[in-house]
């Protein structure tokens, strides 16, 4: 009985079976977290609700099921509908950072809730092993998170933006 205990327990655990794979799945792992704490660290200094914490999570939790599908050996069809679930889920996530607080006021959190679903995607690519594509992405969306906000800021005065400085 032990050994069929035992077995079945190795069995189970055994999908990193060699260094190559475990160094593979951790990198896109550790780099999608990483990545998202780009973003994250970004907003959090914006004093977004949304912040370091949260985009890691976000990245780690989109990052591991397409590891996942695509170690399991999915048909590139299978990985599509994982990444098509994934991304109409994180829409909800994103409109819960968004807060319209009356009639008369602005709408508040739409870059939080855009920086959430550019962290999905940017941690889609690095779990799908697009290391240069999901760094690139956010060099670029660290760049009009931080830069394109002080151009905008001097450029357009206060009372006619979207009121979104989180």
């Amino acid at each position: 009985m032990w050994n069929t205990i035992v077995h079945t327990l190795r069995d189970e655990f055994s999908d990193l079976t060699d260094p190559e794979q475990f160094t593979r799945v951790v990198s896109r792992l550790v780099l999608a977290v990483a990545l998202g704490a780009c973003l994250g660290y970004e907003r959090e200094q914006k004093g977004s609700t949304a912040g370091l914490r949260t985009h890691m999570l976000v990245a780690l939790g989109v990052a591991l099921p397409v590891v996942a599908a695509t170690q399991s050996g999915f048909a590139p069809e299978d990985v599509s509908r994982v990444l098509q679930g994934i991304l109409a889920g994180i829409g909800f996530l994103g409109a819960g950072a968004i807060i319209k607080q009356s009639e008369n006021e602005n709408v508040k959190g739409l870059t939080t809730a855009a920086s959430i679903w550019a962290t999905a995607a940017i941690a889609v690519a690095a779990g799908l092993g697009r290391e240069a594509t999901a760094i690139l992405a956010t060099v670029i969306a660290v760049a009009i998170l931080s830069l394109l906000l002080r151009l905008e800021q001097r450029a357009i005065p206060r009372s006619s933006k979207d009121g979104d400085s989180h």
